[in-house]
């Protein structure tokens, strides 16, 4: 290995992931235009390793680590944090797809923006190709986070030392939800930025992590909705008033024909008042009036 340390760690947790999906995770990895990475790979099922998967892609870039015995999602996340040499961290979840320019795009705004401590961008969902957009600036990024992730996770690249300078990892009492636990750490100690461009292609199947453990997700974004309040009730309560607008528009001054009713950083569009026709991000604009 260079005695150089690389501009970017990139940390990808695997456990029992598919062949296919784990070739075509790491091959969009390999792809990307930005090439002064370290590719971080640590599997958490020793007992049914991807090892010879992994093996076969010849790449001086990759480090390959294998759990003695299954840590569980967070440890292995603040394990693959300590083996990094990386002045950032790209996050890769284990059967998504990052867009070829992802990384020189998160690199360059993490350069010219030295008060930015994370990054991420808009996400498409495939195989339904739904886009799922998310606010850009810090404060409404910060006041979404008063209820919910404002950030996709597999798609964010973190500064190293704004978790160093603050002792800041994942929070094992959060998981499932360590990513929304992380964010809600880092809230008074750096910014976020949203880049609004999909630069991430997020895998839909029946085994991702929240289908399975839905109910432990909300019960872990329940206590970190509850643990925001506490700790900052000014964000809380502007967030609670942003999301209490409704927005009425009328047929021919009086008839109610579309009803724009938020909740935290969506908003439910209701046809003739009552009619629930769609769920959408608030837009910035509207967010601001």
């Amino acid at each position: 290995m260079s005695l150089i340390s690389p501009k970017v760690s990139v940390l990808m947790p695997i456990y029992r992931t598919k062949e296919k999906h784990l070739r075509a995770t790491i091959e969009s990895v390999l792809g990307q235009t930005f090439t002064d990475f370290e590719f971080l790979i640590l599997d958490d099922c020793p007992e049914d390793d991807r090892e010879c998967v992994v093996g076969a892609y010849s790449d001086g870039r990759i480090r390959y680590f294998r759990n003695d015995h299954n840590m569980g999602i967070t440890p292995s996340r603040n394990k693959l944090i300590d083996l990094a040499d990386g002045e950032y961290l790209a996050v890769v979840d284990h059967d998504d797809i990052s867009a070829p320019d992802r990384f020189a795009k998160e690199v360059q705004y993490l350069d010219e923006h030295p008060s930015v401590g994370v990054v991420s961008s808009w996400y498409e969902i495939f195989p339904v190709r739904k886009v799922i957009r998310r606010f850009s600036d810090d404060h409404n990024i910060k006041l979404s986070l008063m209820r919910q992730c404002g950030l996709s996770h597999p798609a964010t690249m973190i500064r190293k030392s704004v978790l160093e300078k603050n002792g800041i990892r994942y929070r094992e009492e959060y998981t499932p939800a360590e990513d929304y636990a992380l964010w809600c750490e880092l809230l008074p100690h750096t910014e976020f930025y949203n880049i609004p461009e999909v630069l991430l292609r997020l895998r839909r199947h029946r085994t991702n992590t929240s289908k399975l453990q839905r109910q432990r997700m909300r019960s872990a974004a329940l206590r970190l909705n509850a643990e925001m309040q506490t700790k900052y009730p000014g964000l809380y309560n502007e967030f609670m008033l942003c999301s209490s607008r409704k927005h009425t528009f009328n047929l021919f001054g009086f008839l109610p024909l579309v009803r724009l009713e938020p909740r935290g950083y969506v908003t439910k569009m209701y046809l003739f008042y009552f009619i629930l026709v769609g769920v959408y991000e608030i837009s910035e604009r509207m967010k601001r009036n």
